[in-house]
C-alpha cells in the first residue's frame, strides 16, 4: 500500500486525496472489488488515529454507491482483516460489489483476474460514477 501511495507501484485508482487512496483489488473476489486503505502508514483499524475514521468510512460510503451505480451491484460486501488475514501491513478496507446469487458464502473468498485492459475499464466506470 505504502508503495501504491508513492508511486513506487501503479494501480488502477478510483479515488485519491491527502489521506485516503482506494484502487482495484489486482485479485478481486468479483470484478469491481475496491481496497481504501490511509495514505499515511497505519497497520490495522486498532491503531487507526481517530482523525481518520471519518475520511475512512466516508471514502467506503462513497466507493460503494459508486460500485452500484457503476456495475449495477445490488450491494456491497466490506471487511477489514486486522493481522490474521491481513495480506499486507497495511490497513485497508474492501469493497467487493454484491448481487443477488453470486455465489459468495461465509468467509471463504474465492479469486479471479482481469483480462488485458480490463482493470482499467473497472476502474474509469467507477471513478465516473463517483462524479
Amino acid at each position: 500500500m505504502c508503495q501504491i501511495v508513492s508511486g513506487e507501484l501503479t494501480a488502477a485508482v478510483v479515488v485519491q486525496d491527502d489521506q485516503m487512496v482506494a484502487f482495484l483489488d489486482h485479485r478481486p473476489v468479483f470484478k469491481g472489488h475496491v481496497l481504501i486503505a490511509p495514505v499515511r502508514h497505519v497497520d490495522t483499524m486498532l491503531e487507526l488515529p481517530n482523525e481518520l475514521m471519518v475520511p475512512l468510512l466516508s471514502t467506503a460510503q462513497r466507493v460503494a454507491g459508486a460500485v452500484g451505480r457503476a456495475l449495477g451491484a445490488e450491494g456491497t460486501f466490506m471487511a477489514v482483516n486486522n493481522v490474521v488475514s491481513q495480506s499486507v501491513p497495511h490497513l485497508h478496507l474492501h469493497v467487493v460489489p454484491r448481487t443477488k446469487g453470486d455465489k459468495l458464502r461465509g468467509f471463504f473468498w474465492p479469486r479471479t483476474s482481469y483480462g488485458p485492459g480490463e482493470i482499467e475499464a473497472y476502474a474509469t466506470l467507477i471513478k465516473d460514477a463517483l462524479d
